[in-house]
């Protein structure tokens, strides 16, 4: 994109603290309502854009800060006769974060207000908002803002018209950086990392990348915004024995002692006294925690947010883990307040102090964050609690599938391939979203090294850092490798079930560049190593194997399968030639049978006489057991033998892929039944939580991104696969098992897939343009068109 002639803008200043907090404000005087008023505006870190005092929209999306997204606006239905105010409050984080990588400061923004152009240069008014405290220290490793506002120091009403400016505002300062190029090159005042702009420098070692750095215009919808009330079910009072900094800074122990106690509103705090007032959401969602609050001046009200919480018999105190917390301190009268930055909850307490007088606290809630899907899932099921289970599912994908698609938003807030690449399926299935999937393909991707591997959770901060840790030996943690194999996978399931070859233009000679590297890595015995890799690493899962060694086995059998299957038919794709990567699959898949293949068993063995799911389930998938031999692997996903390692609920997914081809959806089921449906989130949350076995109050997350049963639901259950790219051609081989009643709509670039169970039959309708084959247990296959009835059993 080029915004010329808008300029990137600052604060006048020669250095920006972390977290530092600038206002923005552009007057403009019409004569009439204008007939169109849009634009494109972006800043490092986060912006909240205001007209006239109204909130319109907070942004960006996470982006590399070598392309950044500019996000468009239309404010066409704000604007009014007469002056009016166009804001933005913008704030530099400066430290890493989960959805942040590296940048600078800077502002820019372009408007078109009927005929007249609107850009930010000098014209624009800067304020240093001090409530606010510039330098404020971070929340934690992946958080860079915690949060401090004091409403006394705020200049009220500064977006508004009727607001007069005074001497602090200051005109703008133009940086030198191009309309074309992002903040991190603009030349803002950035201080902390040194970052200068070396894409057309050519001294000797200098790589100068293949695509340019550039601004982008945003490639997915604008989130939408909604208002959810929140419930009050318990207060109490804390007994502060030490300074509360003492406890919100440093966690120190003793601080404090908590009772609850249900007299206290309308009570005033003693001089070593808060009062927690404790509130609960519907269900656990995303977006920025709100309150109204009438207080005197200089009371202060810590908001603490939790994802999971037993009010009966957990802690009364809610600020146990990481820090979730963000301090008001209130002006006089009425004070709307509302967290800058966005957090993952379901609970939410505030922790009142330092009133001098009585306090009115209402309207507590969160402005939820949704993405706008293009349909609505559609999925009925006659039994309550796979009906419930299916429904947390959905409520899961709000969550952790909004501008990136992350693990989950109440800890790393990251965007990982392997097991949180599985839910795009889906995303796609469910509401026939595809520029989701394509903007996780560009941005992965963006995070391939000079060395060949991917930064796997791109673009956040966390392996940045690790790179670092990883030379001082101060981690565990690295790229992980396995999610570089995972990628390719995403990207020809994106082509298989979209159709779309332009998303993969950008992150198709970075697989192959990732290919290669995976090729230089291999053994004497022809194997990749899962140990002693130097800044990369092994994960594959971290339930189901007792010593690194044991994942060996299966990233072999991964890495030959994504070859084979994945990164070859890409290469097709292309016009390259498929055959270096199907030869270096085989090749692995050689060494992986030579080494691990039990011929007295018939079965992978990882090493000490044990198994695991993902070994067996890959061997079944892609046909790599010797001779066919599946026998003794399908009977161990089924029976589950106390020797063999169970992935974790995210990787779930490729024992129930297994079993599906094995014909035994019926152990789908009764998991769905016994492990999914029984799970706390889901009762509690409406949500899929991270672990197997996860307690409320506990430091798991309770909205993660574990969606095999929406995968299997659609894959499985359904039968719904495409056959060529596009749904152009697909089977459908319903294999319902047990499972009641059921109705759903699969979402396809050709239209809705449809099919409704009920008492002894299966209805299916297919797109008119989609060749669809109807595939029975016994393996033969029936074209089938339009709508279709088929017995549920004889011929399922």
């Amino acid at each position: 994109m080029n915004l010329a002639p808008a300029k990137w803008i600052w604060l006048p200043s020669e250095r920006c603290l972390p977290n530092t907090f600038v206002l923005f404000r552009c007057e403009l005087d019409l004569s009439a309502p204008p007939r169109k008023a849009t634009g494109w505006l972006t800043a490092d870190s986060r912006y909240k854009l205001t007209v006239n005092g109204q909130r319109v929209q907070w942004g960006p999306a996470p982006s590399d800060p070598r392309w950044p997204e500019v996000d468009p606006c239309d404010i066409t239905g704000l604007l009014r006769p007469g002056r009016n105010v166009i804001g933005v409050e913008v704030c530099y984080f400066g430290a890493g974060d989960g959805t942040w990588a590296m940048g600078a400061p800077g502002f820019i923004c372009k408007l078109e207000v009927d005929h007249q152009v609107i850009v930010s240069d000098r014209s624009w008014r800067t304020y240093l908002d001090r409530a606010h405290r510039p330098g404020m220290y971070r929340r934690w490793f992946l958080r860079a803002l915690q949060e401090e506002f004091d409403a006394r120091l705020h200049p009220v009403g500064w977006d508004t018209p009727e607001y007069q400016p005074g001497a602090q505002w200051v005109p703008a300062m133009e940086l030198r950086g191009s309309a074309t190029t992002p903040a991190i090159f603009a030349g803002g005042p950035e201080y902390l990392l040194g970052a200068d702009d070396a894409s057309q420098q050519t001294a000797a070692g200098q790589i100068t990348p293949p695509i340019p750095p550039a601004l982008r215009p945003r490639s997915i919808p604008l989130l939408r915004e909604t208002i959810v009330a929140a419930e009050r079910v318990e207060t109490g009072r804390v007994t502060w024995h030490r300074d509360p900094n003492d406890w919100f800074e440093s966690r120190m122990p003793g601080c404090f002692s908590i009772a609850p106690d249900p007299t206290v509103a309308g009570a005033v705090p003693a001089p070593n006294e808060g009062f927690y007032f404790t509130y609960r959401l519907p269900e656990q969602m995303v977006g920025f925690p709100r309150l109204c609050i009438e207080a005197p001046a200089g009371t202060i009200v810590e908001l603490i947010v939790r994802e999971s919480h037993d009010p009966l018999n957990g802690p009364r105190w809610l600020d146990t883990y990481i820090f979730h917390w963000t301090r008001f301190i209130c002006r006089e009268g009425v004070n709307e307040f509302e967290t800058f930055d966005f957090e993952s909850f379901r609970w939410l307490q505030l922790h009142v102090r330092n009133a001098a007088r009585p306090v009115t606290i209402r309207e507590v809630g969160c402005r939820r964050r949704h993405y706008p899907w293009p349909h609505r899932a559609e999925i009925k099921c006659a039994e309550p609690a796979l009906q419930r289970l299916f429904e947390a599912s959905i409520n899961t994908l709000h969550n952790s599938c909004q501008e990136t698609v992350v693990d989950g938003m109440g800890r790393e807030r990251q965007q990982y391939s392997g097991d949180v690449g599985h839910q795009l399926h889906a995303v796609r299935a469910a509401f026939g979203d595809t520029k989701l999937s394509a903007r996780y393909l560009t941005t992965f991707s963006q995070g391939l090294t000079l060395d060949g591997f991917f930064l796997d959770c791109w673009p956040g901060y966390d392996r940045l850092a690790r790179l670092m840790q990883r030379q001082m030996g101060a981690t565990i943690w690295g790229p992980i490798l396995d999610h570089g194999i995972g990628f390719v996978f995403d990207c020809w399931n994106y082509r298989m079930e979209t159709g779309d070859r332009a998303a993969l233009e950008e992150p198709y000679p970075r697989l192959q560049r990732f290919a290669r590297y995976l090729a230089g890595l291999r053994q004497a015995d022809g194997l990749l190593p899962v140990e002693n890799l130097g800044i990369p690493s092994v994960w594959i899962d971290h339930h189901a194997y007792r010593h690194q060694r044991h994942k060996q086995c299966a990233f072999n059998l991964y890495a030959a399968a994504m070859l084979q299957h994945a990164l070859a038919p890409l290469a097709e794709l292309f016009g390259d030639d498929p055959a270096p990567a199907r030869q270096l699959g085989r090749e692995l898949q050689t060494a992986t049978v030579a080494r691990f293949w039990n011929q007295q068993e018939r079965v992978f063995v990882i090493g000490d006489d044990r198994l695991c799911d993902r070994s067996l389930a890959t061997a079944i998938l892609f046909d790599q057991c010797p001779g066919g031999d599946t026998a003794a692997a399908a009977r161990a996903l089924v029976d589950c033998p106390p020797t063999m390692g169970l992935s974790y609920p995210a990787n779930a997914v490729w024992r129930y892929w297994a079993l599906a081809k094995i014909e035994r959806t019926d152990v789908i089921v009764r998991d769905l039944r016994t492990k999914w449906a029984t799970m706390n989130s889901v009762i509690h949350n409406n949500t899929l939580q991270e672990n197997w076995e996860t307690t409320l109050d506990g430091g798991d997350q309770f909205s993660h991104c574990p969606l095999a049963p929406l995968v299997m639901l659609y894959h499985c259950l359904a039968g719904i696969r495409p056959t060529t790219a596009g749904y152009a051609t697909c089977e459908i081989a319903p294999r319902l098992a047990d499972l009641g009643d059921l109705e759903l709509v699969a979402h396809t670039p050709r239209g809705p897939i449809r099919l409704r169970a009920a008492g002894d039959t299966v209805h299916i309708t297919v797109p008119p343009d989609c060749a669809a084959v109807l595939v029975r247990p016994d393996g033969s296959r029936h074209p089938i068109s339009g709508a279709t009835t088929v017995r549920r059993r004889g011929d399922f």
